[in-house]
């Protein structure tokens, strides 16, 4: 910037050309509106700038969240230490080589870092393992939404052919077989009976305990303003404005809990998922997936729910283009009902280079969480 300047001072003291005063002002400043919009969030969150949020759409304010200073308190909860070993747990599976730990690895963001989950006789899954962080908060579970509590959720991985696969009526006698549950089964419920509620039920009290750990994002909302750097700022401000991301990744988890077609559904070709349609058999959702939540982003790729996707700004790109690549013509959708549209949500942004970059640095500051579990050890037969 200095270079021009110094540059243009010289053309324009020779008088070969000339410049208006707006445009000068611009040349001679230190990025004005880049200053300023920073400068507009280092304050409370209910004096930032109003996000752009389309009409209809129900939206939160993004909140903080704090470090679960109660987590070794709840770990050592009766139903909580039951379902952890159970979770960790390959007796669990029809092979004994299998746990619910395979593919929410601890290590891994909870999740196996694959584009699909693999389990039983190496079958591959469908689509990509969502990870568990903040999974309590969840109102509905899987890309399609079919389950809409733990406990119900834990059905589909145990059962599947291609993950667990194991006969959940045989389950309760096959664990109570192994002696040493029987002593953290009456901890946890006041008898020694194992059945397949009980086991569920211990695992989604675990897995409710899984919860992401503060961000720089979480110390900047909470008025630790130097915790994130201008760049993150300005991409911050991108993310609830220009770029609108805000229609879909709001509040404390930075999701809607809904169901979006974003034009990745692969209609009739390789990749083909019809999404939530499968559950509903309403042709509307044909293409739509669940809205993840971004925080710890960085600890869960690949991402999307077939899990092709695994670079964080060719995903904005992506995002970039508006999506609408494959949308049916009219006579297309009458003959096809089926046929996936995009949603209307998806638009062009036309973000520019640094501002792609920007909003990226975004991103990657939602990350927060370190700590890594230990497996335990597990009840002796």
């Amino acid at each position: 910037m200095k270079k021009i300047v110094y540059l243009l001072s010289g053309v324009m003291a020779f008088g070969l050309v000339s410049f208006s005063s707006e445009f000068t002002s611009v040349l001679w400043s230190d990025t004005p509106d880049y200053t300023k919009i920073v400068e507009m969030y280092k304050k409370p969150i209910n004096e930032w700038p109003k996000p752009t949020i389309d009409p209809g759409v129900e939206w939160s304010e993004f909140s903080s969240i704090k470090r679960d200073t109660a987590y070794f308190v709840d770990q050592a909860k009766p139903e909580v230490l039951l379902g952890r070993m159970l979770f960790f747990d390959p007796k669990l599976s029809k092979s004994n080589q299998i746990s619910c730990s395979s593919c929410h690895d601890p290590e891994m963001g909870w999740t196996d870092r694959r584009m699909v989950g693999l389990g039983h006789d190496h079958l591959k899954g469908a689509r990509n393992t969502p990870s568990l962080y903040n999974t309590a908060e969840r109102t509905s579970y899987f890309w399609d939404g079919r389950a809409n509590s733990l406990e119900e959720q834990a059905n589909g991985p145990l059962s599947a052919h291609n993950e667990m696969a194991m006969d959940v009526v045989e389950l309760p006698a096959k664990m109570s077989k192994i002696e040493g549950y029987k002593k953290y089964f009456i901890d946890a419920f006041g008898d020694d009976k194992i059945t397949y509620d009980r086991i569920v039920g211990a695992i989604a009290s675990f897995q409710r305990t899984i919860k992401s750990q503060p961000s720089r994002v979480d110390a900047f909302m909470d008025g630790k303003y130097n915790a994130l750097t201008e760049d993150e700022i300005y991409g911050m401000h991108l993310f609830r404005t220009k770029a609108r991301c805000m229609n879909c990744h709001h509040g404390q988890y930075f999701t809607d809990e809904s169901f979006h077609n974003i034009g990745l559904t692969y209609y009739k070709r390789k990749f083909e998922d019809l999404g939530r349609y499968v559950v509903t058999n309403n042709p509307d959702d044909v293409g739509k997936f669940k809205t993840p939540g971004l925080r710890d982003l960085l600890n869960t790729r690949p991402w999307m729910h077939n899990g092709l996707f695994d670079d964080l700004e060719g995903i904005v790109n992506m995002y970039n283009s508006g999506m609408h690549m494959i949308d049916p013509k009219p006579e297309q959708k009458l003959a096809d009902p089926l046929y996936p549209v995009t949603d209307s949500l998806m638009k062009p942004l036309e973000l520019s280079k640094s501002e792609i970059k920007s909003l990226v640095s975004f991103l990657e500051a939602l990350s927060g969480s370190k700590f890594k579990m230990r497996r335990p050890e597990f009840p002796i037969e």
